[in-house]
């Protein structure tokens, strides 16, 4: 018995830090995701810097736990599921704070005002996607909640159908009240790379449900 408990905690600890270091990625972007609505409703602009240079922050730590992903995946024979699906899984969730990172950016770099209900809505679905996202992966390590993953996941898909409403009721009122043509090109921009974020989280929620139906 010692023989195989011996055994156990040799491939256990690898085979467990992907799920250590999905869930430090997911809580990072749902930290940056909480920037963000902080972001949009923030009426200076040296305040909104200090939040994206927070969320550049973030966005680098995730970058660093993504390459600790690949490491491990190049060097660790034992993975909890498919090699392809932590691969997918990661580059989703590196796009998520990729894009979210780029929202925060371009905001300022435009100079366009955030304090509109778009942005704001925009940025309340992200952070949504972001923590059912998070639910879902916190429940992968041992998968007993299964109704708590599939709920999330479900969240998620109907988050990225209000998103692209909110895309396209976005781009109606842009285009009927906003006469300024570089306004327009700047905000739509901008719009399309929020709902990219939420895009996004479809697809990470696509790989765990991938992920679930192998394994569970």
């Amino acid at each position: 018995m010692s023989g195989i408990n011996s055994i156990l905690k040799i491939f256990l600890p690898k085979d467990r830090v992907f799920y250590q270091l999905f869930e430090e990625v997911a809580t990072t972007v749902v930290e940056m995701s909480h920037l963000l609505k902080k972001l949009v409703k923030e009426p200076s602009f040296e305040e909104r810097e200090k939040l994206i240079a927070q969320i550049e922050d973030l966005e680098h730590k995730n970058d660093d736990l993504t390459h600790k992903i690949f490491t491990e995946l190049s060097r660790n024979f034992i993975t909890p599921f498919d090699r392809e699906d932590i691969h997918y899984l990661a580059n989703a969730m590196d796009d998520v704070a990729d894009y979210i990172f780029a929202s925060a950016k371009k905001i300022n770099f435009y100079r366009v005002d955030p304090l509109h209900e778009s942005f704001a809505k925009f940025a309340d679905l992200i952070a949504q996607g972001s923590e059912n996202i998070k639910t879902a992966i916190f429940e992968l390590k041992d998968m007993k909640n299964m109704r708590q993953i599939t709920d999330a996941l479900v969240r998620v898909n109907s988050i990225e159908n209000q998103a692209d409403d909110v895309f396209d009721m976005s781009i109606e009122r842009l285009f009927a009240t906003e006469s300024d043509a570089k306004e327009v090109i700047k905000k739509r921009e901008i719009y399309q790379v929020m709902e990219n974020a939420t895009d996004k989280c479809e697809d990470a929620a696509n790989v765990i449900e991938s992920i679930i139906v192998k394994y569970a």
